[in-house]
C-alpha cells in the first residue's frame, strides 16, 4: 500500500519536513513516526487475528473483499444490465366481473326514508 506516493512526493514531503521542524529535532520526529507506524500495523494485525478468532479461522477475507463497494463499477453494471436477454412480462389480467342475474329495480319503500 504505498498509497499514491512517488519518490518525488517523499522527497518533497521530507524537505518540507526539514524546513518546517528544522535538521536538529528532525531525527526525533522520524523516530516517533517510526514507532507510530509501527504501532498502527501491530494494531491492525491484532485487529485481523482478533477477526480470524471471533469469526473462525475458515473465513476467507478474499470473500469479504469482494463485498468492497469501491470495486463496482456503474458503467460495467449498466453494460451487463443491457447485454442481458429481456425478461418477458405477461400483461396484467382484466378483473372478472360478476354479472348480475337479478336485474330488477329495488321497490321503493317510503317509510324507510
Amino acid at each position: 500500500m504505498s498509497f499514491g506516493l512517488t519518490i518525488e512526493k517523499l522527497f518533497l514531503i521530507g524537505l518540507v519536513a526539514l524546513l518546517v521542524v528544522g535538521p536538529d529535532r528532525l531525527p526525533g520526529f522520524a523516530a516517533q513516526l517510526a514507532r507510530l507506524v509501527t504501532r498502527l500495523r501491530d494494531m491492525a494485525r491484532g485487529a485481523e487475528s482478533r477477526f480470524k478468532d471471533e469469526f473462525g479461522h475458515d473465513v476467507d477475507l478474499a470473500e469479504l473483499k469482494k463485498l468492497d463497494p469501491r470495486q463496482y463499477d456503474p458503467r460495467r453494471i449498466i453494460r451487463d444490465a443491457l447485454k442481458e436477454e429481456p425478461v418477458r412480462v405477461r400483461p396484467p389480467h382484466a378483473p372478472k366481473t360478476q354479472t348480475e342475474t337479478n336485474t330488477s329495480v329495488t321497490p321503493y319503500d317510503g317509510e324507510s326514508t
